[in-house]
């Protein structure tokens, strides 16, 4: 069996800090948005696909610029404030399968969100939504991280956080954990992800492990 594991909101607590930024940055630049707003329209979307549907939204450009801005504020309070998910790495240490990860953000900042949080040693494989043409809900991401990583489909067991995340895998004919215990996970979050196809819900990343090994069972 194959884990692979979103980052932002699965390995590390990195979404409302994210969603904030995105939110202050835009609407200096003439397109409001609160941090509600991003948080529920493009969690678990690449930064290419949040552009392109801002723009259409709006009718107009964005900056060039506007993702090398984004990203160099966003590194320099990831350095300051980024925190790991409580309890990931313990729960991570205690599987024995394979595992990678594969996240909508750009590889530069999946490096720093691991390299900060003290994960990067536990991934030795890391995918981008970059080195493919479509990114979630597509399938494309978790499929190209299969095929690298030589795994089937239907023996990759996929870690999400997000609406998004949870529809690509199932679209790849994967199973998915949908986990609600990031910062940016109300109440009704866990609904959010049964709705996009997750068939089991994990609130707490103690309880991983447990959950794999269920999972485990039912491919052998």
């Amino acid at each position: 069996m194959l884990l692979i594991f979103d980052c932002d909101g699965v390995l590390v607590d990195s979404e409302v800090l994210a969603c904030r930024l995105d939110a202050e940055i835009l609407t200096g630049l003439g397109f409001p948005y609160s941090t509600d707003e991003i948080l529920t329209q493009f969690v678990g979307v690449s930064l290419k696909d949040m552009i392109a549907r801002i723009e259409a939204e709006h009718g107009r450009s964005l900056p060039e610029d506007f993702g090398e801005r984004l990203n160099q504020t966003l590194f320099a309070r990831f350095e300051e404030e980024l925190q790991p998910v409580p309890g990931v790495r313990d729960a991570i240490l205690s599987l024995p399968y394979r595992r990678c990860v594969a996240s909508s953000s750009t590889p530069d900042r999946i490096a720093l969100s691991l390299r900060v949080t003290g994960l990067t040693d536990l991934f030795t494989q890391v995918f981008s939504a970059t080195e493919v043409r479509h990114g979630k809900p597509a399938p494309d991401l978790f499929l190209h991280a299969a095929s690298q990583m030589g795994a089937s489909p239907e023996t990759c067991l996929v870690i999400e956080d997000s609406a998004a995340g949870v529809r690509a895998a199932c679209a790849a004919g994967m199973r998915v954990i949908g986990f609600t215990g990031g910062g940016h996970c109300g109440p009704e979050h866990a609904e959010k992800l049964r709705a996009a196809g997750a068939p089991f819900i994990l609130e707490r990343m103690e309880d991983l492990p447990e959950t794999v090994r269920r999972h485990a069972e039912r491919v052998s």
